[in-house]
């Protein structure tokens, strides 16, 4: 009888150990955190993603490359066919701006050709928002609604997302060869100046290119070389019939005449493209 009580006892013993070691583990401790299930990230709506401050200014003014590409990536990493819908080998065509001695490679998309392709990383620096300044995703055309650009808006373009007067013109107008007092296009009368620019712009206009979106010193170097370079955007690749009017920047021993067709020039391009200086104290 007193081994079965003394067995009993020693049962309820341990159990009752047992329990209150259990209750204790399950006391609060000091640095427990209680698990809180993970809000599934919010999915951006198209509406929301058309409507982000960066399609919009001031924000698209300061935006980055990268800010651009985390939506519209495809832009750089899409690529031409290699053949037609009708079966031409993209390989055995040669693309219209192919045709001009200074491109090099197959043919290419075109916000490729402006931003990765060799010539473009030689001689430009353009950006996303060199030509994207922003636009109403809602109107498309000026003076549509109460509170849309206005008609009077010469800085909007009728729906284009880049306003082409103020960019695509810079490099694609035609070549002035009336401003210049030439007898007819360069193409024809090219040799007589020995297909080189600085055959007179070693003197004339000497203050050019001095802007963000180009690389000034390559541009200067490659000129050197003949005039390839030089009428590829002044002429060589002109998608419109117009030229474009470029600031008529000073330069040493400029005369002090100012013809007829440059009085109403500006004297420096555009603020948002001016290089930042700064002076040494």
């Amino acid at each position: 009888m007193r081994q079965a009580l003394a067995s009993a006892l020693a049962v309820l013993v341990v159990a009752a150990g047992f329990i209150y070691w259990i209750a204790a583990d399950l006391g609060p401790r000091p640095n427990f955190e209680p698990y809180v299930k993970p809000a599934a990230a919010e999915e951006m709506s198209y509406l929301r993603a058309t409507y982000s401050p960066l399609h919009f200014r001031p924000a698209i003014e300061k935006a980055g490359d990268e800010q651009c590409l985390d939506c519209h990536r495809e832009v750089l990493e899409d690529k031409v066919r290699k053949a037609s819908p009708a079966g031409v080998q993209a390989e055995a065509m040669r693309a219209w701006y192919q045709q001009t001695p200074t491109y090099a490679g197959d043919q290419d998309t075109f916000h490729r050709r402006h931003l990765v392709t060799p010539l473009a990383k030689q001689l430009m620096n353009l950006r996303c928002n060199t030509c994207h300044q922003g636009h109403d995703p809602r109107e498309e055309a000026q003076g549509a609604s109460a509170d849309s650009a206005p008609q009077s808006d010469a800085g909007f373009t009728l729906r284009k997302q880049a306003n082409p007067e103020t960019t695509c013109l810079k490099c694609h107008g035609q070549y002035p060869w009336q401003l210049m007092g030439m007898p007819g296009p360069w193409e024809e009368h090219k040799d007589a100046f020995g297909n080189n620019c600085l055959t007179c712009h070693a003197a004339l206009r000497t203050k050019r290119h001095e802007v963000t979106y180009l690389n000034a010193a390559a541009i200067e170097e490659a000129g050197q070389s003949g005039a390839d370079s030089c009428y590829g955007c002044h002429g060589g690749r002109a998608w419109y019939r117009i030229s474009y009017p470029y600031a008529r920047t000073p330069w040493p021993d400029m005369p002090a005449e100012v013809p007829d067709w440059a009085k109403d020039r500006p004297t420096r391009s555009e603020a948002r493209f001016l290089k930042q200086t700064t002076g040494k104290p």
